[in-house]
């Protein structure tokens, strides 16, 4: 890199505005090559964003710390999106008070195979006991499984990189599993979404449809609050048994 050229490039590196930019564009991009590609579940979005900025880090020498100083905008705006989830939410306050109980029971069902089979996988993979504890609430929103995971003595570090490969997958297999299964209802599809593949499947939920944005949203709440529960409860009785 000639001089100038490097010179110029410590500058830029050293300002937040150009990490924030990089994350703008490179959703943006992933956005358009989404939609080009006629909505290619395996082109999601948040993948394409992710391995692109992952790329730029790499070729740059770019450490993480210093790309999330610059980008921690948009992090801090997570909160008021997830807020704002209540809106469509709210619309469809009739239909959740007729559908309260499946949905308890769809929580519940949902919230416990997720733990017990991300644990029951690594279990059979000759996991430890750490690795366990972190990928066991792999299913709930990233604050929520990194603090849960923290609490029960797995690695925070690892919890968030199940998350993410969770949100993806699940944003990516979710359409064509639940045609496969001839699932129809908006509302079931989003709060099946919401519970397995929380924030990045409830993203790719309200773009699709906003009644299954809604009901994603609602399930990916819920499912935060009932991993936090469950999780060292059914450690407790697995312990005591």
């Amino acid at each position: 890199m000639k001089p100038a050229v490097f010179q110029l490039w410590v500058f830029l590196a050293s300002s937040p505005l150009l990490w924030l930019t990089l994350t703008v564009l490179a959703y943006l991009g992933a956005i358009w090559l989404y939609r080009r590609s006629g909505l290619n579940p395996f082109l999601n979005p948040v993948l394409m964003a992710v391995a692109a900025i992952i790329a730029v880090l790499l070729a740059t020498g770019t450490p993480y710390p210093t790309y999330f100083d610059g980008a921690k905008f948009v992090h801090f705006l997570i909160g008021p999106a997830t807020v704002a989830l209540a809106i469509p939410l709210y619309s469809q306050l009739e239909r959740l008070k007729r559908m309260w109980l499946p949905l308890t029971v769809a929580l519940l069902v949902g919230s416990t195979v997720a733990i017990a089979s991300a644990a029951g996988i690594a279990w059979a993979l000759g996991g430890s006991h750490e690795i366990l504890l972190s990928l066991a609430p792999k299913s709930a929103t990233m604050p929520i499984a990194m603090a849960v995971a923290e609490r029960v003595g797995g690695l925070p570090s690892l919890t968030a990189v199940a998350v993410a490969l969770t949100g993806i997958s699940g944003a990516i297999m979710a359409r064509g599993l639940l045609n496969l299964l001839r699932i129809q209802d908006p509302a079931v599809r989003g709060f099946a979404v919401g519970i397995t593949a929380h924030a990045i499947g409830t993203a790719r939920a309200i773009q699709v449809n906003e009644t299954a944005g809604a009901f994603a949203a609602l399930a990916m709440g819920l499912n935060g609050v009932a991993t936090a529960l469950l999780l060292p409860l059914l450690l407790k009785l697995t312990s005591t048994s």
